[in-house]
This record gives C-alpha cells, structure tokens and sequence, in this order.
C-alpha cells in the first residue's frame, strides 16, 4: 500500500495521502481535510476500505468500460465535497477479480457504500452527479447532516 499525492482544495498545497490509515487526512498545510480517493486489489482491499475509519463509497470498474470512465470524476468531486467524511476507494475489476467475485459484479461499473466493512447499499451504472449525491445522502443520511452543519 502506497500514497498518493493530492491537492488541497482549500490552500493548494500537495499532500501525500496513505492509501490505508486510522485517521483522516488533513492538509499538513491549512490542516482542512484532504479528499482520500485510493485504489485497492484482492490483497489490500481489507485494510484499504474495510477498516477505514470513514464509510467508504466504492468503485468496481475496468479499463475497458466507457461508462466507468465517464462517471469517475463525479466520484471524485463527491470525495472532495465530503473530505473528511467519505473515502473512494477504486477497484479494478479485471486487477481484482476474487474482489469482483466477492461482490458478484455483473456489470461495471457497480458502486457500494460501506462502513466498517458492511455494505450498505450497492448501485450499478453510471449516473450523474446530482444522483450519486442524493443516492449518497440517502444512504448515509448523518454524513449528509454533517456536510449540512460545516
């Protein structure tokens, strides 16, 4: 498990992020949360989305699929409107297939909500953004009250 380097969308300093972690990251910066967008395989997924200390909203998707590609970056622009309060964790089905078997995805890209390793509602296809926000907020309804408070 490596990290990966993101931009603070508050200062704009660059961070290293950790792929796996019990806290939450922060710019080293400003200290704002960072967005925690991380991609996981077959041997780190556990450590990387089950034990994240934050729901998890992930990603089954492959290289090959336009769809997938297509509503990546509405993914990660919910990460980013939730930094601090959600992680993106991106699984390449075809790197990854004991996960995609795990999971029985039939047609990608397929998108889970997890906390503490439970699933806790599961969509396939892509959609717009507006939707995966309120698909989202339906799901985690506190998360959707705490972006409410800040």
């Amino acid at each position: 498990m490596g990290s990966d380097k993101v931009k603070c969308p508050n200062c704009g300093k660059v961070n290293n992020v950790p792929a796996a972690s019990d806290g939450r990251p922060r710019c080293g910066n400003c200290h704002q949360p960072l967005p925690w967008i991380a991609s996981a395989g077959d041997g780190d997924f556990a450590d990387v989305a089950e034990k994240s200390s934050v729901p998890v909203l992930v990603d089954l998707w492959a290289t090959w699929c336009a769809p997938c590609r297509m509503v990546s970056p509405a993914l990660e622009q919910l990460a980013t409107e939730r930094a601090g309060q959600i992680k993106l964790v991106k699984v390449d089905v075809d790197a990854a297939p004991q996960t995609a078997e795990r999971f029985t995805v039939r047609a990608v890209p397929t998108l889970l909500v997890m906390d503490r390793g439970e699933v806790l509602a599961r969509q396939a296809g892509a959609a717009p953004v507006r939707k995966l926000r309120e698909w989202l907020d339906e799901t985690l309804p506190e998360v959707a009250d705490e972006k409410a408070e800040s």
